[in-house]
């Protein structure tokens, strides 16, 4: 008999959720379990941050009201936008609780030393204090897959794309090694596994959202055993390590208002500044060009505290230094050009008031 939990975690974009207690906890205190919650949370917020990162120049850019895992939410949408929400979520968790475990947060919890001692390939030896994923592989596990109440082919999407998210965490997972010899020698190696940058894991699951797996189920499909059946042979027969959707994904171009969609216009785009990725640099073609809409340059002052001096004593005096930046933004072609025609017509008046 598993406990029942209720839950209130907000950055999941969810009043409330049930949480049941896994059997390996059933000997513990009963407010044991919820040790974990602030770590849930705190992962789930991770995966959210990842997500508005890792789409901040699409079309899509993993905006609040996407952020529903349930499947019973009033947005049931399932397309492949809807598969990463899952995934990256998911693995925010499982990151987290692994992390916190390893900093020592849990008392039932540390280094996994299973393999310890034992031959990982030439010339190394498995030691040390690897990160304990099967600890945050478990535990979120029971946290997030427990939002998924449904047995139809939305639940089996969501279920698979939570597994795709633990999967990209234990995926990207890094060895360390230490080497071991007479002075300074490497003779041999003592090696263990650490978590990656989180942003590792964002870019992994983002080259597996551009290739996505469009799972075609027969329209009608319902709740019935046999559907259930053939629902669950069918994702069984697709890797864990994909992300996979039902649906096509509606054009993110154009504003609808029904599903949600603000639309390109008015999204800010790059063109010019130091560093910036080639999709960075291809984001005003994204964002306006291919949606039908102009990019306006537009400048703004900014003002920033600069030649700052520490004086005896004690205090620091900054001068205010104003900057002008320029901004793109994605508009109306007829807009831009009515503006345009204006600030034209503007300058030829002034140039007649000045003849006369």
């Amino acid at each position: 008999n598993w406990r029942l939990r209720l839950f209130y975690i907000k950055s999941l974009g969810i009043r409330a959720i049930f949480i049941y207690s896994p059997p390996f906890l059933e000997s513990q205190n009963n407010w044991a379990y919820l040790i974990y919650s602030s770590s849930v949370a705190a992962g789930a917020q991770s995966g959210i941050e990842e997500c508005k990162y890792q789409f901040a120049w699409d079309r899509w850019n993993c905006p609040e009201r996407a952020l529903q895992l349930s499947t019973h939410s009033s947005l049931r949408s399932a397309n492949r936008e809807a598969a990463f929400v899952h995934a990256i979520s998911s693995a925010g968790v499982m990151y987290t609780l692994t992390r916190n475990c390893s900093l020592g947060d849990f008392d039932n919890c540390g280094c996994d030393d299973s393999r310890n001692g034992q031959r990982g390939g030439h010339g190394w030896l498995w030691g040390g204090c690897s990160d304990n994923v099967g600890f945050g592989e478990a535990i979120s596990k029971q946290f997030v897959d427990a939002l998924e109440t449904g047995q139809d082919a939305r639940a089996a999407m969501n279920l698979h794309n939570n597994e795709a998210g633990r999967k990209a965490v234990k995926g990207t997972m890094q060895r360390t090694c230490k080497c071991h010899g007479v002075s300074g020698s490497c003779t041999t190696q003592t090696c263990w596994l650490q978590l990656p940058e989180f942003r590792e894991v964002g870019n992994y699951l983002k080259e597996k959202y551009h290739r996505a797996l469009k799972v075609d189920l027969l329209r009608g499909a319902g709740n019935s055993a046999a559907s259930r059946g053939a629902i669950a042979e069918t994702f069984n027969s697709i890797s864990r390590k994909e992300l996979v959707h039902l649906e096509d994904s509606p054009d993110y171009c154009l504003e609808n208002r029904t599903l949600g969609l603000p639309g390109t216009e008015g999204r800010e785009c790059l063109k010019k500044g130091k560093n910036l990725s080639k999709w960075e640099k291809r984001s005003c073609k994204r964002l306006c060009g291919e949606c039908g809409l102009a990019v306006e340059e537009r400048k703004a002052e900014m003002v920033s505290s600069c030649n700052c001096k520490f004086h005896w004593c004690c205090a620091v005096k900054c001068e205010q230094c104003r900057k002008t930046v320029t901004k793109y933004f994605c508009v109306k072609k007829g807009g831009q050009r009515g503006r345009n025609e204006s600030a034209s017509s503007r300058r030829k008046n002034l140039r007649l008031r000045k003849k006369h």
